[in-house]
């Protein structure tokens, strides 16, 4: 006797779709909370990296991180977890990112190699305006002026930007 197939709603996640899951729903209870990576080794050690609107503090990690252990069982299946919030020195993943960091300045490489820095000046669905000062040769006479510079980049011609942090 040949058994029937299981309705769809009778699937069984596997366990990184259930992680998946659980992480989405407790970034859904914080809307200023946003997910830049998620990733589970084979050994079912899971990654939770995470940013947010106004910065990520230690609560933040915790409060993620409660909402994926509180719903995982480790006598069904063992994990190491860990959440963390995105590093200051890595280079933007999504285009929120560039608009959490509007007014400052980051190192910008472009996919041709070009680099620079500059100021986010705004920040559009595909595309991110910077500016600059530049010191320039006079036009008349000697010397050099500061000339204000700007360019709009599509999200396509970025390959990095990263936060310039001064001391």
């Amino acid at each position: 006797m040949r058994e029937a197939a299981l309705p769809s709603f009778y699937k069984v996640m596997t366990f990184k779709e259930k992680v998946n899951s659980l992480v989405i729903a407790g970034l859904e209870e914080r809307e200023d909370l946003f997910l830049i990576s998620l990733s589970i080794s084979d050994s079912n050690k899971i990654l939770v990296i995470i940013d947010g609107d106004n910065g990520v503090n230690i609560k933040d990690c915790i409060d993620i991180s409660r909402s994926v252990e509180h719903n995982l069982d480790r006598e069904e299946l063992d994990f190491e977890l860990e959440v963390a919030s995105f590093g200051a020195l890595t280079p933007f993943n999504l285009p929120r990112q560039y608009s959490k960091n509007l007014g400052r300045n980051v190192e910008i490489k472009k996919t041709n190699g070009e680099k620079f820095e500059a100021t986010i000046a705004e920040v559009l669905e595909d595309s991110v305006t910077f500016t600059w000062t530049e010191r320039e040769p006079k036009p008349v006479g000697k010397g050099k002026h500061t000339v204000e510079k700007s360019v709009t980049l599509p999200f396509s011609e970025i390959k990095d930007a990263t936060v310039v942090i001064v001391f």
